[in-house]
């Protein structure tokens, strides 16, 4: 939208503000529907995850609360003026606009991948145990964690790959119907340049994702590999017996060379980790999160008994085994696990529409560049039904990035099973399922909504 507003404000051609108006149009039903689900969510962490909110929540809520006060803000008031503000204000002014709300939409996706990068990669934060909660120690670890700017260039750009299909993918079928044809073209020519460039760059930040995931969550890596067994000179597997020799130890090491441990390894320890130390057995850790849990309890009835001495003393063992607190929750090991074929398949699943969407921007782009694109009746069909294919290939991405991190609401930190309010089991499955109804009824009204307004085009829009 905004390099289409730009067209127009540059060139003063009413066919790019008729353009712009269409797709803000269909950006709006999304928002509005976004909005409505977002909401929910927030208040999910009081209701159903009071623990977690009660022990992390000084930490958590920081990034929540600058989104909601800030970004939220800035989006929803410049969202007003790019919505009604085309005959109130000058050009430059609602151009402005509408870049600041895409910058305001970014920014929120900045807090919020924050947020949830945190609780891949812990950091920035200490243990209270007077008030057995986790309080923020450095602000900016928190903010610009590696795993965080990673998470965000990887999310981000990867949601630019979903609207360009969108994009592309809507304005094909105008050319099925053999309407608006210089809007559709137009519209494809913009989305495809930023799709592929989205497209490359996502590719990248894949690289870089992969190899902070080997140092920090190897259980993760493991899974997504199916790796059982790991070693030294590790192939990456394509499907099947279809490997890339040595790639999955460059990936995960950047050395062909480099060691990977497999799911075994990480349950039995004793291998060396990336900072040097020898990994201990899953055993080892619960057996530490165990006295962890032991010596806060030890420190509470010291400081409630005035002991002082006792107190240094609990403390002394909950700092040496506090990295491992939350295996003490841990009963079985191999409930540290996450689910291996749902891991293995939906990364493949990422990975392989990652390589295919590149190719069709290309050919996209190449077709609109040679003026062809008219031509092939079967590429505009596969555009349209590209679209679903990238909201499966972003939805695979949140399954590898969050079950991934099973059993942990908090990575070593914080088990799902500690994490959750003491509700009824009904009550949960109650909400969800009205949850689930009130959702797909909103799924069916937007795409609903969007066809009517796709069926009437750019040329309907005043």
């Amino acid at each position: 939208m905004g390099t289409m507003e730009t067209l127009y404000v540059r060139t003063g051609d009413e066919f790019w503000k008729r353009t712009v108006q269409f797709w803000m149009r269909l950006f709006g039903i999304n928002f509005a529907v976004g909005v409505a689900t977002g909401l929910i969510l927030e208040f999910q962490f009081g209701t159903n995850w009071s623990n977690y909110s009660w022990f992390v929540g000084d930490i958590f809520g920081a990034p929540l609360a600058i989104e909601g006060i800030v970004a939220f803000f800035m989006e929803a008031t410049f969202i007003a003026v790019m919505f009604f503000g085309w005959n109130k204000v000058s050009k430059r002014f609602h151009l402005a606009s509408t870049w600041l709300t895409g910058l305001g939409a970014t920014f929120s996706a900045w807090w919020i991948l924050v947020a949830n990068s945190w609780m891949q990669y812990p950091v920035g934060m200490e243990f209270n145990p007077e008030t057995m909660r986790n309080e923020m120690v450095d602000f900016l670890a928190v903010a610009f964690s590696p795993v965080a700017v990673m998470k965000f260039l990887h999310t981000v750009l990867s949601s630019w790959i979903v609207g360009a299909v969108f994009v592309i993918g809507v304005s094909a079928w105008f050319l099925i119907r053999k309407r608006e044809t210089r809007f559709a073209l137009a519209s494809i020519r913009v989305a495809g340049v930023i799709g592929l460039i989205a497209a490359l760059v996502t590719a990248g930040t894949g690289d870089k994702s992969a190899y902070q995931v080997a140092q920090v969550q190897p259980m993760k890596l493991a899974a997504m590999e199916a790796l059982y067994d790991g070693g030294t000179h590790e192939p990456l597997t394509v499907v099947g017996s279809l490997k890339i020799p040595e790639m999955l130890s460059y990936l995960a090491t950047h050395e062909t060379a480099g060691y990977v441990p497999g799911i075994n390894n990480i349950l039995a320890g004793g291998y060396e980790t990336p900072d040097g130390k020898t990994a201990l057995s899953a055993e080892e850790k619960i057996a530490c999160g165990k006295k962890a849990i032991a010596a806060l309890a030890d420190f509470r009835k010291a400081r409630e008994a005035g002991d002082e001495a006792s107190m240094a003393a609990a403390r002394q063992v909950l700092d040496e085994n506090m990295p491992y607190f939350g295996y003490g929750y841990i009963k079985d090991p191999a409930s540290l696990v996450p689910h291996v074929g749902l891991m293995f398949w939906s990364f493949r699943v990422m990975v392989g529409l990652g390589v295919y969407f590149i190719a069709f921007f290309a050919v996209v782009l190449f077709l609109g560049w040679k003026k062809q694109l008219e031509r092939f009746n079967w590429l505009h069909w596969l555009a349209v039904w590209s679209i679903p294919l990238a909201y499966i290939a972003s939805q695979a991405g949140w399954i590898v990035a969050e079950v991934g991190r099973q059993p942990w609401t908090i990575q070593d930190m914080l088990p799902v099973g500690a994490a959750i309010s003491r509700l009824e089991t009904g009550s949960v499955q109650t909400t969800f399922f009205i949850f689930l109804i009130m959702f797909t009824v909103l799924l069916v009204a937007e795409i609903g909504i969007m066809l009517k307004a796709i069926k009437k085009g750019p040329g309907a829009i005043e």
